[in-house]
């Protein structure tokens, strides 16, 4: 059977990823919709075309609820606001799960996907690779058996547009951490460093922000203690990567319940507490 999907913010760098991954599944989904932002080119093109594929006879639009009239999944790699504001208009639609992979989200807005998933299954991750969930495992693992003797230290990379700092995957893999050493991430986060810091608080993970070019994503968590360093690390190197992962999710998704899930439940990996 063959799952039809819609896609939000189709001519961005994920919306495009999305697309070609799609393309190549054609027996498995296949996509009946997008959107873009009012104002965008991209409206009322075809979004085959848009993503350097033949013509799907699906135009860009700007109304959610009618881009996923006939859709069974929506995906969502867009902004917060955006990404709340559609799971509002999907309400009254066929869509039955939603694939979220905005990153950024407050507390707040966090919250709002949560009540979101009463009515519709949606898996929430900060990322969708199968290679950086396997990573949380290993991070929790490694925090949980090395102890606070050993400082924790959280690098991320990625190109120059994106706006939100730290990275959803750092966070994700933060919480790994944290959850490995018995406590919240709010618990241990440890702030920005600018100017004189003073020594480094005890137990805390710190996270550095590198924003260059066109890196597509790397993440490094290092383990530090006196006299050795453990270093666990993940380099994405085609945004394939994540469109792979959020259609795997769709197609887990859409048999499931109303509920918030994650990558770790698609996978059938512990869950992460959050």
């Amino acid at each position: 059977m063959t799952l039809f999907i819609a896609i939000a913010g189709v001519a961005g760098r994920m919306g495009g990823a999305l697309i070609r991954a799609a393309n190549e599944a054609t027996e498995e989904v296949r996509v009946v919709g997008g959107t873009e932002r009012a104002g965008s080119p991209a409206l009322g093109k075809d979004i085959g075309a848009i993503a350097g594929r033949p013509p799907l006879g699906v135009l860009a639009a700007h109304d959610v609820h009618a881009a996923a009239a006939n859709a069974d999944i929506w995906i969502d790699f867009t902004a917060p606001e955006a990404s709340l504001a559609a799971l509002d208009a999907l309400d009254g639609t066929k869509v039955r799960a939603s694939i979220i992979g905005t990153t950024g989200l407050s507390p707040d807005q966090e919250a709002k996907v949560a009540k979101a998933a009463d009515r519709i299954a949606i898996v929430r991750s900060g990322n969708f690779s199968l290679g950086v969930n396997l990573l949380a495992s290993l991070v929790r693992e490694a925090a949980a058996k090395l102890g606070e003797g050993w400082d924790i230290e959280i690098v991320e990379s990625h190109h120059h547009r994106k706006i939100d700092a730290p990275s959803g995957t750092a966070l994700l893999l933060g919480e790994a951490a944290a959850q490995g050493r018995g406590k919240a991430l709010s618990e241990l986060r440890l702030g920005p460093r600018d100017g004189v810091t003073g020594i480094r608080p005890h137990g805390g993970i710190g996270f550095a922000v590198i924003r260059a070019g066109g890196i597509v994503g790397e993440h490094e968590v290092v383990f530090g203690a006196e006299r050795e360093v453990v270093t666990l690390s993940h380099k994405a190197l085609d945004r394939a990567v994540f469109a792979d992962g959020a259609l795997t999710a769709a197609i887990w998704a859409a048999g499931k319940p109303p509920g918030l899930y994650s990558m770790a439940d698609v996978l059938g990996l512990p869950r992460l507490a959050r």
